[in-house]
């Protein structure tokens, strides 16, 4: 029983935190949706069944449907013969390029969906195809976005497999390709299915992405709570559409996850070096390097782009970003607007690791009672809601229950940078569960035998082993908050905006002088994020391959 109380008290701080800005603010979204009049109303999925018969409804979720798949597909097509290149064979380079394919998974989305816009626009590199604000530029860039994670995640189920039954299959006389046909692809396909799940579930859930490259004409689910919020005011709505949303996504969760846990089961672990480049895999490494050429093609057109001013080269665009823009536009100048970025990405990194230790920890405790694995067991499903919300959910959810008497906390400094916890928190968790996890408990017996106290114990034998994966998670919760857009746009104030907020809004209305605000704003937030995940990189801590 003490245990067990002991166990209670050190998740005491993560539950309180979910509960009060997780649970309340998806429970009040839900009853917008179902109570539409209020606490005086009664219950009525009638006016949410009447959003979800509309026909832009209909429209709005197939498009996020078949605009999902066809991204999914093409990153799981361009992320398979990489992921092998980049995991099973080894040359000069290799740390440096796989550095390089994992920056796009946690660029800001704002800053891609720009990048794509300078690439595809009239005039812009590939303008002559008139792909601009098309569904086509929308799927071009969700698969810049996620085809790291198909590289991650199947390179680290790639890693593993036993290269005897390949090499059986190819002395009895079998080409290449019919090796990974038969052999091969049957063993990686539990590795390959997750990875498809979770970059569904990510082109599903991307806001700024379509936001900025689908203009007026198209719209996710997520941009379109968006504009019933913001635009419509048709809050009802809005909750409604959210409702089916984390249906969705829960459902996606599901199935991704038991996708995941087979993949581990299946796949089995050996320790092999990778391989030096044969003429065959001449194919594989070219293609490698044609993504890398590709990822990088839409960004260097932004960074080209933010260098000119009416037509020559020029830092103008740079400097203009200590000013409010064209009539006054921002209430403070983009320069302040990204010190309140880094300022947020600190709040939201140290909050983030504080409850995702606190979670790590509670989660890989060993219980030694049936009452402590039954806790630990609900604590579990508790601490893993926050991957059934979208970031803007969470944002809407957050505006309509604490931007109000008798809890109202929009002025609160930490709202904003508890939102971006939250949406970070379950990476951090990720990354430091298993790491945990797989310290022998007898290490800390041990310690504990020698005369060592609780605290004397973590810090010689936890703290060394955890110290690097730490670090990364700082890192990816640093680069996640300061791209993060969704539940941001929901909760900045006009006078404490962030940068990616800046841009949308600099993008949103015309003016020479604010378009090319936006850019430079764009590029800033780029460099920032990429060297920071850089640096995290470089700690060869397989954080993206957790998912």
């Amino acid at each position: 029983m003490r245990r067990t109380l002991s166990l209670v008290a050190l998740a005491a701080a993560p539950v309180v935190v979910l509960t009060l800005f997780f649970l309340l603010p998806v429970g009040g979204m839900l009853a917008r949706g179902l109570w539409p009049d209020g606490a005086d109303g009664g219950f009525d999925p009638g006016a949410a069944l009447e959003v979800l018969a509309r026909p832009r409804t209909g429209r709005v979720v197939w498009f996020t449907v078949w605009t999902s798949s066809a991204a999914t597909a093409v990153a799981v097509l361009l992320g398979l013969p990489a992921a092998y290149a980049l995991h099973r064979l080894r040359w000069r380079g290799r740390a440096a390029v796989r550095a390089a394919l994992l920056v796009p998974f946690v660029l800001p989305t704002v800053v891609v969906g720009v990048a794509f816009r300078q690439l595809l626009r009239e005039g812009g590199p590939l303008g002559f195809l008139g792909l601009d604000q098309t569904p086509a530029a929308i799927v071009m860039g969700l698969v810049f976005f996620n085809v790291s994670v198909v590289v991650r995640t199947v390179g680290a189920a790639w890693e593993g497999l036993d290269r005897r039954p390949a090499e059986a299959a190819a002395a009895l006389g079998a080409s290449p390709a019919t090796v990974f046909r038969t052999v091969t692809l049957p063993a990686l396909r539990p590795a390959v299915a997750s990875a498809a799940g979770v970059v569904f579930l990510f082109c599903a859930t991307a806001f700024g992405v379509v936001l900025t490259l689908g203009g007026v004409r198209y719209a996710s689910v997520e941009t379109e709570i968006y504009l019933l919020t913001t635009v419509l005011y048709d809050q009802a709505g809005a909750a409604a559409l959210s409702i089916v949303q984390l249906l969705a996504v829960v459902a996606l969760l599901v199935v991704t996850g038991r996708l995941r846990r087979v993949a581990d089961a299946t796949v089995q672990r050996v320790t092999a070096r990778p391989q030096r480049p044969r003429r065959a895999d001449a194919p594989q490494l070219a293609l490698t390097g044609l993504l890398v050429v590709a990822l990088a093609t839409p960004i260097a057109a932004l960074v080209v782009r933010s260098l000119r001013d009416d037509g020559r080269w020029s830092l103008a665009n740079y400097t203009a970003l200590q000013t409010r823009g064209d009539d006054g536009l921002l209430v403070v100048p983009a320069t302040t607007a990204l010190r309140n970025s880094l300022q947020t990405a600190v709040d939201a990194t140290w909050i983030a690791l504080l409850l995702g230790l606190l979670v790590a920890v509670v989660l890989t405790g060993r219980s030694r009672s049936r009452a402590e694995r039954r806790t630990r067991a609900v604590l579990d499903g508790f601490f893993m809601l926050p991957l059934g919300v979208s970031a803007v959910t969470l944002g809407f959810g957050l505006l309509v229950t604490l931007g109000r008497e008798p809890l109202d906390l929009r002025t609160w400094p930490l709202l904003v940078p508890l939102a971006q916890a939250l949406v970070a928190l379950p990476l951090v968790v990720r990354t430091l569960v298993p790491v945990l996890a797989g310290i022998d408990d007898r290490q800390r017996q041990a310690a504990a035998s020698l005369g060592a106290g609780p605290l004397r114990t973590a810090l010689t034998v936890d703290v060394p082993v955890v110290a690097r994966p730490l670090l990364a998670s700082a890192g990816f919760a640093f680069a996640v908050s300061l791209g993060e857009f969704g539940a941001t746009s929901f909760l900045s104030r006009a006078d404490h905006p962030t940068l990616p907020v800046v841009v949308v809004r600099l993008l949103g209305r015309p003016g020479e002088q604010n378009y090319g605000m936006a850019l430079a704003a764009a590029v800033v937030l780029a460099a920032t994020t990429a060297l920071v995940v850089l640096a995290v990189e470089r700690l060869r801590v397989p954080a993206l391959g957790a998912w």
